[in-house]
Parts: structure tokens; C-alpha cells; sequence
């Protein structure tokens, strides 16, 4: 009898072992991924902590707004600040403008950065490695450094004050020519091979078959130069001089000099500025990040 009772208590106990170590190695690999998801989270916390204090000063209808530590959420909240800053601005003008310039330069680099990629990706000339390592040897440089010989061109063109002026120094990037050559390097040859069997020329190439497997850096290229032309600030404000033209990064600066001291009210124009391209990025980051794969590999 008691041989009888002591065996399940064994084999329990045997069958228990894998089960332990199964958990011990599981919290071992916890453990030596915590301290990742710490650095992770203390960078999110200060990369989004900024914009949260703008979106907490912009809602809040009292209090200190440089009092320290600084509220975490707002004081007696309302949309008073948001009613003042189309009170003050023309608002709808300016988001107008930032569409018109941030559509014009995305379909221009779309169009210019893909002509470019596809004989630097597939086309053997003399030359080819020199011109591609030139256009990545821009990237180091600062976009300040061409300001000047890139408004000379525009006066030198009589586009100051225009969108084209505003759009055409920033069509062909390195970031874009970079992305798109990648994609079209990705595209199996033997493809490209039996569509010139069957008689297609460099451009049915390109549009047909290039194209249309380039979607996902297609995608991903578009987010990227649409929330830089919306968010630049810079260049337009030296190429546009009508305030009626301004683009809505710029147009908001109207509101720091009318209530320089209504900090409220400029924090709900940069709410205002910030919450359109956030959003656009939210709801498309997946095309985004799966059109950067094909960059890295």
C-alpha cells in the first residue's frame, strides 16, 4: 500500500520539473529585457512629455503656467484658447497652404526620387557609384547650408513669394533617392529579364513592374516628406513675404507677437499646428515602418 501511494507523488513531482523550469527561464528572459523596456519608456516619457505639457497648457483656463513640477493635467479645462487662436489668425487659410505646399512637394518627390533611384539601381553607366555616394554625401549637410544659393536661384527664377518657391528645393532629396534605389534593388532581376523578352521598354519597366513592387518605400517616402514639408518653418518664412501665402508653421507665429504674453494661446496654435500630421502618422506609421524594411536589409 504504501509503495502504491508513493509512486504518483513521484512522478507528479517529476512531471513538475520541466513545468519550474519552464518558468525560470522565462522570468530569466523577463529579467534581461527589463532593463530595455526601462530605457525604452524613460524615452518615451521625454519624447512625448513635451507635447503633453502643449496639450496641458492649451486646455487649461487657469492657473501658473511656469509653475514647477508643472500639472500633469489641466486646470479647469475648456477650448477658450482654441477659440482665440481662430479669433486672431485666419487658421483656415493657413492649413489651405500647408496642404497645398506639403501635396505639391510629395507628388514632386515621389515622381523625381523614383527617375532618379531606378538608373541608379538598375543601370550600369560611368559613373554610377560617384554621382549615388555624392547624393549621400549630402545628407551630412545641414539644409541651412543651401539656403542662401537656393533663394538666389528663386529670385534669380522671380518665384519669391510663390509655392513652387517654397517646393522646389526640396523635391530631390538624398533620404528619398536613398529609399527608392533600395526598393528597386529588391526587385528579382529574372523579372525585370522576362519582361524584356516580352518587349518592354525601360519605361514600361519602371511604370509597370518597378512601380508598383515599390509601394511599401512609396508609402513610407510619402509619410516622411509630408511631415517634414508641413512641419518646416524655416525656408518658407524666407521665401514667402505675403502673410496670406504663409503656411501654418509660420502663420502661428502671428499669435506669439499679438499675445506675447498669453502663452496659453500660443501652446492651442501649436496644438493646432501638431495634431493634423500627428494624426496622418498614427494611423499610417505600419506603411512606414514596413516601407523602411526593405532600406535596411
Amino acid at each position: 500500500m504504501s509503495n502504491v501511494d508513493t509512486m504518483p507523488a513521484t512522478d507528479t513531482h517529476r512531471l513538475d520539473l520541466p513545468a519550474a523550469a519552464d518558468s525560470a527561464s522565462h522570468l530569466r528572459r523577463i529579467a534581461a529585457r527589463l532593463p530595455h523596456y526601462l530605457l525604452l519608456s524613460v524615452i518615451a516619457v521625454l519624447t512625448v512629455y513635451p507635447f503633453w505639457w502643449t496639450l496641458v497648457t492649451a486646455l487649461s483656463t487657469s492657473g501658473d503656467v511656469y509653475s514647477f513640477p508643472p500639472p500633469l493635467w489641466p486646470t479647469k479645462p475648456g477650448f477658450d484658447n482654441f477659440i482665440e487662436v481662430f479669433r486672431t489668425i485666419d487658421l483656415v487659410s493657413y492649413y489651405k497652404n500647408s496642404i497645398l505646399i506639403s501635396l505639391a512637394t510629395v507628388v514632386g518627390t515621389i515622381v523625381i526620387c523614383s527617375l532618379a533611384a531606378y538608373p541608379l539601381a538598375r543601370m550600369q553607366f560611368p559613373g554610377r557609384k560617384f554621382v549615388f555616394g555624392a547624393i549621400i554625401a549630402t545628407m551630412i549637410l545641414p539644409a541651412e547650408v543651401n539656403f542662401l544659393v537656393n533663394f538666389i536661384t528663386i529670385s534669380k527664377l522671380h518665384l519669391n513669394d510663390t509655392v513652387s518657391g517654397v517646393v522646389l528645393p526640396n523635391l530631390a532629396g538624398a533620404v528619398g533617392i536613398f529609399l527608392m534605389k533600395q526598393a528597386f534593388e529588391a526587385v528579382p532581376q529574372d523579372l525585370i529579364d522576362a519582361a524584356r523578352v516580352d518587349g518592354a521598354n525601360e519605361w514600361e519597366i519602371f511604370w509597370k513592374i518597378m512601380l508598383p513592387l515599390a509601394k511599401p518605400a512609396i508609402s513610407a517616402l510619402t509619410i516622411l516628406t509630408m511631415v517634414t514639408a508641413w512641419n518646416q518653418y524655416i525656408w518658407p518664412s524666407v521665401v514667402m513675404t505675403s502673410p496670406e501665402k504663409f503656411p501654418l508653421s509660420v502663420g502661428v507665429l502671428y499669435l506669439a507677437g499679438s499675445f506675447s504674453f498669453k502663452t496659453r494661446v500660443v501652446a492651442a496654435g501649436a496644438v493646432l499646428t501638431v495634431l493634423p500630421i500627428l494624426a496622418v502618422f498614427i494611423f499610417t506609421q505600419r506603411y512606414f515602418l514596413r516601407g523602411f524594411d526593405g532600406a535596411v536589409k
